[in-house]
């Protein structure tokens, strides 16, 4: 390569690096708002529910825990190789051995047990509190999986509501904001799972099984995607259905005018 084409070319590199400098940090600046949020979540859905708020606590909480723990151990780590390891200008292969520090067994055997149980504690309790059900909800939705789409059966101081989906075709759901809302899950062939992301839960759908959770929607209107998340023959990537949280009285005039028909 001639001297002239490595003088041509080196500027041309030089003046490309601002452009890539400039184009990362527009990239930036445009998901910055997004991913504020998404951090402050763990990577989780924006959950439209009471019990996604518990979630999101305990997911942020095992969070926390999770890196205490490996700050712990990665600085029990690096201070074992700074401080014990060889020294030069010695003939010892390796340091002092110690056997039978019955403090320091003590603390790693007690120290873990205690983890353990404080985790399982909120768990426990986080789990009681997102699988209780009421005797009362204020609507009550029959979810019907089959290959390969559902049926919603929405019944609400007594009336009747039904919406039946197709591959094609995907359901809506209509539920109201600042309500309990009770699903009962059941399959008419093989095993499906409800699974609505921003709920921040799923549950399998199983023949011969009568699967039963419970919903108390906040005020965050919208249209929520929902799926099946198990895996139910051909067109299983074609089953889904949308949640929609509408306004009581948006919902009420929803259930008068479609109530006893199946669309």
């Amino acid at each position: 390569m001639s001297p002239t084409r490595r003088s041509t070319r080196r500027p041309l590199a030089r003046r490309k690096a601002p452009r890539a400098a400039a184009l990362a940090a527009l990239v930036v600046s445009l998901t910055a708002c997004e991913g504020v949020g998404t951090w402050s979540r763990a990577g989780m859905p924006d959950g439209v529910t009471k019990e996604a708020g518990i979630v999101q606590n305990l997911w942020n909480g095992a969070w926390i825990a999770s890196l205490a723990v490996g700050v712990v151990v990665w600085g029990l780590i690096l201070w074992a190789c700074a401080f014990h390891r060889r020294r030069k200008n010695t003939t010892e292969a390796l340091p002092p051995q110690v056997r039978y520090n019955l403090p320091i067994e003590i603390l790693y055997t007690t120290v873990p047990i205690i983890m353990v149980a404080v985790f399982f504690y909120f768990t426990a309790r986080d789990e009681n509190a997102i699988t209780a059900v009421s005797a009362n909800p204020d609507v009550k939705v029959k979810v019907e999986g089959f290959q390969w789409s559902w049926r919603f059966t929405s019944q609400v101081g007594g009336k009747t509501v039904s919406v039946v989906g197709t591959p094609a075709q995907k359901p809506q759901l209509v539920l109201p904001l600042n309500k309990k809302v009770q699903f009962d899950l059941v399959s008419q062939d093989v095993n499906h799972s409800f699974w609505v992301p921003a709920f921040l839960f799923k549950r399998d759908v199983i023949p011969g099984v009568k699967n039963v959770f419970e919903i108390n929607t906040i005020d965050k209107a919208g249209v929520f995607a929902g799926r099946c998340a198990e895996l139910c023959g051909v067109d299983h990537s074609r089953m889904l259905f949308t949640v929609k949280l509408v306004p009581q009285a948006e919902y009420d005039q929803y259930i008068a005018s479609q109530a006893g028909s199946a669309k």
